[in-house]
C-alpha cells in the first residue's frame, strides 16, 4: 500500500484557545480502500483551561467517549472542564498510568537537549509496559468499536500516551505507517505551539532550575524516533503490532472487524 497523506483540503486541527493540539485524527486512506471518518475521532491535550468558546466547540462536537489517558495525580492537578451538555462517558484508569507526563518525567534527569532526547526514546518504549496504560487502551478501543458517537482521546500534553493510542488504532484501521506518523508529527504544527513551548520553559524552569529552550523544545515536541521506540518495544517483546492488540488490548479480528465498520467510510 502506498502512503496517502489526508487531503488539505480538510485542516485537522480546531480553533482553541486554552485545549492544545485538538485535532481530528481521520480522514486517512485504508488498506481496503476505506478511508477513515473525519468528525468522529478528536485527540488533545487536558481540557482544564478551557475558554467558554472552546467548551461551545466541545458541545458542537458532541462527544460519547472522551478517554483520558491520564492517572490519578494528573486529573487532580489539571481537573478538565466539560460542556454543559455533556454526556457521554469519561473513561479512565483510578490508579496511575504515568507518575508525571512522559515529557515532564523525561525533565527530571535531562541536563542537555541530547539527554532529553535520549530519556523520551527511553519512555516510549517502556509505554506498552505501563499496566494503568494499558488498561486504558482496552477500553479505549472497546468504546470506539461500539460506534456510540463522536470520541476524544487526550493525555496531558497530548502528544505521547496519546500519540502511541492514535498510532495503534490507526494501525487497526489499516492506515500506512507512514501516515499514521505524519499524524503524530503534527504536534509540532499545532497552532500556539509556541505559546506552550515557553510556557513549558516557565514551568519547567521553575521545577527543574537551569534548563535551556534546545532542552524544553525536545521534551514538548515529538520525533518520529520517539514513536519509533514504542512501535520498535512492542514488536520485540510481542512480534508484531497485531499480536500485541490482540493478547494486550483484546483487540481480536471481531473488534478489529467492529471497529472498521464504525470508523471507516468506503
Amino acid at each position: 500500500m502506498v502512503a496517502m497523506i489526508r487531503s488539505s483540503e480538510q485542516p485537522p486541527f480546531l480553533s482553541a484557545q486554552g485545549i492544545h493540539n485538538l485535532r481530528d485524527y481521520g480522514g486517512y486512506s485504508a488498506a481496503d480502500g476505506g478511508r477513515v471518518r473525519t468528525g468522529f475521532l478528536y485527540r488533545s491535550g487536558h481540557h482544564a483551561e478551557a475558554s467558554h468558546d472552546d467548551l461551545d466547540l466541545m458541545a458542537q462536537i458532541d462527544l460519547k467517549h472522551v478517554i483520558d489517558m491520564r492517572g490519578d495525580s494528573e486529573r487532580a492537578r489539571h481537573t478538565c472542564q466539560r460542556a454543559g451538555n455533556f454526556d457521554g462517558e469519561v473513561i479512565f484508569f483510578a490508579g496511575e498510568t504515568a507518575g508525571l507526563a512522559p515529557h515532564l518525567e523525561a525533565a527530571q534527569g535531562s541536563v542537555d537537549a541530547t539527554s532529553a532526547f535520549d530519556a523520551m526514546v527511553g519512555l516510549y518504549g517502556a509505554l506498552p509496559d505501563r499496566e494503568g496504560l494499558t488498561w486504558v487502551l482496552q477500553r479505549y478501543f472497546a468504546a470506539l468499536s461500539k460506534g456510540a458517537g463522536a470520541s476524544l482521546v487526550h493525555c496531558a500534553a497530548g502528544k505521547d500516551r496519546t500519540g502511541m493510542a492514535v498510532d495503534l488504532l490507526h494501525h487497526a484501521m489499516g492506515v500506512h505507517p507512514d501516515d499514521a506518523m505524519a499524524d503524530y508529527l503534527l504536534t509540532n504544527a499545532s497552532p500556539r505551539n509556541e505559546e506552550r513551548i515557553a510556557h513549558g520553559m516557565e514551568l519547567m524552569g521553575d521545577k527543574y532550575g537551569g534548563i535551556d529552550e534546545a532542552t524544553v523544545r525536545v521534551l514538548m515536541g515529538v520525533d518520529a524516533a520517539f514513536l519509533n521506540a514504542a512501535r520498535q518495544s512492542i514488536q520485540t517483546r510481542f512480534g508484531s503490532t497485531d499480536a500485541y492488540l490482540e493478547r494486550a488490548l483484546g483487540v481480536d479480528a471481531t473488534m478489529r472487524d467492529a471497529l472498521k465498520e464504525q470508523l471507516l467510510d468506503g
